[in-house]
């Protein structure tokens, strides 16, 4: 099986202008992820997609590979142009996002093997919830699966809705937290990323603002790989200033 990881990256970003070449940490955010990606024995050809020059440029200079694009609505349909145009001959692309510097390589393992192996048309991961603040907070998307770990749905709403019991009641019960937060990468078939940027945006993602609804309502079958924790996206300049501090003690842990 040919599995390609391609990272769809643009310049501008509304919270945090230019985010993907920040470099106080002494390289390029984006070249985390990249570097993440590299050490996946799984894929074949890790590619950044953008339309920018710039970043293209930073790209070659840390060593790696990019693909221009036309401009686009989404990192999906840029990272299907390059997939049309490059990887004729893949079966399964890889999505991820240039600003989870933290993302750690088992995690991408786990979305492989999820639609290695299994019948779905794409993958995605989850992480259980663990916190009633993350629940109720609707930039953090909720996802529910069913018995063999597909996606039923997706949303930004605290699903599933606890009918008879408040949030901070079942979190202080000795089970284990039925919310599961949705990590935002994930695994194509192929030919099914080409028909899915055909596909006009559906009633329910136009609702929520979630693209992978357009999925799930055109009758998509999408795997749910769970693992123990999620990565921190860097949106905001404040989740910067946090990875930074992150970094930093990493790096002295390393040099002790």
């Amino acid at each position: 099986m040919k599995i390609v990881c391609l990272i769809p990256a643009r310049l501008q970003s509304t919270r945090l202008p230019r985010k993907l070449l920040l470099n106080a940490s002494g390289k390029p955010l984006l070249q985390y992820v990249w570097e993440t990606a590299c050490r996946c024995p799984e894929f074949h050809d890790v590619v950044v997609a953008t339309d920018s020059e710039e970043i293209a440029q930073a790209v070659h200079a840390f060593g790696g590979r990019a693909e221009m694009t036309g401009t686009h609505q989404s990192g999906t349909d840029r990272i299907a142009e390059v997939t049309r145009r490059c990887f004729t001959d893949a079966d399964v692309v890889v999505n991820l996002q240039g600003d989870e510097p933290e993302l750690e390589p088992s995690v991408i393992s786990a979305l492989v093997r999820q639609i290695a192996d299994t019948n779905t048309e794409m993958a995605t991961v989850a992480a259980p919830i663990r916190s009633p603040e993350i629940v109720r907070d609707p930039s953090c998307v909720k996802v529910v699966t069913d018995s063999n770990g597909r996606a039923l749905y997706f949303s930004r709403s605290p699903i599933p809705f606890s009918r008879d019991a408040s949030i901070e009641e079942l979190f202080h019960q000795d089970i284990a937290t039925p919310w599961l937060l949705h990590v935002g990468l994930y695994a194509y078939r192929r030919d099914f990323l080409l028909k899915l940027t055909t596909l006009a945006p559906s009633p329910l993602e136009q609702l929520e603002k979630l693209e992978q609804l357009r999925a799930l309502q055109a009758g998509a079958s999408i795997g749910v790989a769970v693992v123990n924790h999620a990565a921190v996206g860097i949106d905001t300049p404040e989740d910067y200033a946090a990875f930074l501090r992150r970094e930093s003690a990493r790096q002295l842990r390393k040099a002790a």
